[in-house]
């Protein structure tokens, strides 16, 4: 493990963050989705301020939490162990070879999707319903994937 003194007060300060990061948004998936998030409550959003801000309260949280670790994280994590960093892609394609992560593509698709709920304001009802089901099926993947960077560190 390579770790020159400002590459240690960066993984630091990353792993305080994602340990947050992660608290937050699970505390959002919980109770965003104590139900399942249906057509019918996407529709709701216009009149329900209460639902419409864990909405966007999920939407930012996975959001934060897939860019700190994909973006910040992975690198950081590849550069402590000596590892060449590089575009995104190639970052997920290296850690998926060393058995961080279990398939890069699906990666891709949670950025995609990512992109699609903060970019692409989604105003059909059913699309964001799907979008935000497939999000939520990810937090499980994302969580596991930043605990398992944290500790294969230490």
């Amino acid at each position: 493990m390579i770790l020159d003194s400002r590459l240690a007060a960066r993984w630091r300060y990353l792993s305080q963050l994602v340990e947050r990061e992660i608290l937050r948004l699970q505390a959002t998936d919980r109770r965003l989705f104590d139900q399942p998030f249906t057509l019918e409550r996407a529709r709701q959003l216009a009149e329900d301020e209460d639902l419409a801000e864990r909405v966007d309260a999920f939407v930012c949280r996975f959001s934060r939490l897939q860019d700190t670790v994909g973006d910040k994280l992975l690198p950081t994590y590849l550069a402590v162990h000596g590892e060449h960093t590089a575009t995104f892609a190639q970052n997920l394609d290296r850690a998926e070879k060393l058995g961080l992560i279990s398939d890069a593509q699906a990666w891709i698709d949670m950025r995609k999707l990512r992109n699609q709920m903060i970019y692409e304001y989604v105003e059909d009802a059913a699309i964001l319903a799907s979008a935000l089901e497939a999000a939520h099926g990810f937090v499980p993947v994302l969580i596991a994937t930043a605990r398992r960077l944290l500790m294969n560190a230490r």
